[in-house]
């Protein structure tokens, strides 16, 4: 979008929070750069010049914003809804490959090589995987200066930074203001701050509907793994250097989060994973106005607009969780996990009680006995089959997955038919465009609306709702009264 100047200049003078992350505005005359909507008098169209990320813009020697803080917009939908080579890298790069794996780690993930990345990232996006994964440390860097007590010294090396001198040098080009001086500004009101505990502000495009997000996560909740307490959702993480426990509170301008992390370089990463989980970076009018063109979808969309695909944290544990679900109500999925938890899963210590376990891993799972399972053997089959392939690398999920060829291996085990594998793609890897007519939910509500009742035909009337089809089914299953559909009290 930033290449079209005239429709960026008029969401700049309308202060537009859609475009936030769609794009950023460098000053030329000042040498700063902010979002769409700075609430600041926007410059003269003239001194505009806009850039597709926050990397381009500091490598092309602008600095963030004090009043907008450009580096804490949503992220660009298209990261989303896109499954190309760009997409894949922007969602590996805000999971923390870079930093963990190098640019040739990311590479190899995509299948490419460096060098190509490199040379598409910086094509599309103004700057290459190692300054996008700069941007993103100053990020990290910021938050923790803000959020923590802890010593720089410390902040500079769980943000990723090799030496103290990199990370006094970036924050001061990036925010042009010292470690020390970005502390001195936080709000008086962040400063009686828990020991190892991170809160932050998740930011989102408006609208957002929390019910069938939240509603959707607490009632599929697993115990020892997930809750929902106090107004929360709360669940374990399992991270790359450690674990974690996260609690997500809606808010009517964000998602509150409270992180507890067992090392702070998984911050970068946990904030990915549940704004992936949340669908925070969807851009909801873009979604909502596509689907009123549909006169049966209309008044869904109008009665509650701005519903979110609800997602994962971990992909292999929501594949295993969808061929727990094969057949069986929600409360028996819930049940066979919890087993599972219990058996394999491995012990957290939860500050504030609730939780005990991670789900466990594919490794963890692959050498259990199929006799314990209490499901037909069948299912024992197709569940067996799943982790050994997962703990072999023979299928990988994961939000570099390519979505089609993941859709054809999980196709050829055996038990998996086309709504285990729908709902996999819909909610662990992230398609926009997932379907799912053979679902109970959707065809009650087909029958309800008046829509074709045989998988073939709404599959051909549901053709005018793509590329959003995972977001019509959300609207879909809204006209039931299960609990996924409503916010716990």
């Amino acid at each position: 979008m930033h290449t079209d100047r005239a429709r960026c200049v008029r969401a700049v003078q309308s202060k537009d929070a859609r475009f936030d992350g769609w794009f950023f505005t460098a000053v030329v005359t000042t040498r700063i750069y902010c979002r769409p909507s700075c609430p600041a008098v926007p410059p003269k169209p003239e001194n505009m010049t806009f850039l597709p990320s926050a990397a381009a813009c500091q490598q092309a020697g602008f600095r963030a914003c004090k009043r907008c803080r450009p580096d804490t917009s949503p992220g660009s939908p298209q990261w989303n809804q896109r499954a190309d080579l760009v997409a894949r890298a922007m969602r590996l790069i805000a999971d923390g490959v870079v930093d963990r794996e190098g640019v040739p780690g990311l590479a190899a993930r995509l299948g490419y090589s460096p060098r190509q990345v490199e040379r598409q990232l910086l094509a599309e996006l103004g700057a290459g995987p190692l300054a996008l994964a700069r941007a993103q440390r100053a990020q990290t860097a910021r938050l923790l200066i803000e959020t923590t007590a802890l010593p720089m010294a410390e902040i500079a090396f769980a943000a990723g930074f090799s030496s103290i001198r990199t990370f006094n040098d970036t924050v001061r080009e990036v925010f042009a203001l010292a470690p020390s001086e970005l502390r001195a500004r936080r709000p008086r009101t962040s400063a009686a701050l828990t020991p190892g505990v991170l809160t932050l502000r998740l930011p989102f495009r408006a609208p957002l509907n929390p019910d069938n997000l939240f509603g959707h996560l607490a009632a599929t909740a697993v115990p020892g793994v997930e809750e929902w307490r106090d107004g929360a959702y709360r669940r374990t993480l399992r991270l790359p250097y450690g674990h974690g426990i996260v609690g997500l509170t809606p808010r009517p301008d964000h998602i509150a989060c409270r992180l507890t992390l067992s090392d702070l370089r998984d911050l970068p990463v946990a904030i990915s994973r549940c704004r992936r989980m949340l669908d925070l970076d969807a851009d909801p009018v873009a979604v909502d106005d596509h689907l009123r063109t549909d006169p049966v979808l209309a008044p869904l969309v109008d009665k509650a607009p701005g519903r979110r695909v609800p997602r994962t944290v971990d992909e292999a544990e929501f594949a295993v969780r969808a061929v727990l679900g094969q057949q069986v109500s929600t409360a028996a999925a819930r049940t066979h996990a919890a087993r599972l938890v219990v058996a394999h899963g491995e012990p957290v210590e939860d500050p504030e009680g609730g939780l005990t376990h991670l789900f466990p891993s594919p490794e963890a799972l692959a050498g259990l006995d199929p006799e314990t399972l209490a499901m037909p053997r069948t299912r024992r089959t197709t569940f067996t089959t799943l982790v050994t392939a997962l703990a072999e690398k023979s299928i990988h999920l994961g939000m570099d997955s390519d979505w089609q060829e993941t859709r054809e291996r999980l196709l050829a085990l055996p038990g998996f038919g086309p709504w285990t594998v729908d709902v996999i793609a819909m909610r662990a890897l992230g398609d926009p465009d997932a379907f799912l007519p053979t679902d109970l939910g959707i065809r009650r509500a087909a029958q309800e609306l008046d829509l074709p009742s045989t998988s073939a035909a709404l599959t051909a009337r549901a053709a005018a709702w793509r590329p959003w089809r995972a977001y019509a089914v959300q609207y879909l299953w809204a006209t039931d009264s299960h609990p996924i559909n409503f916010l716990p009290v």
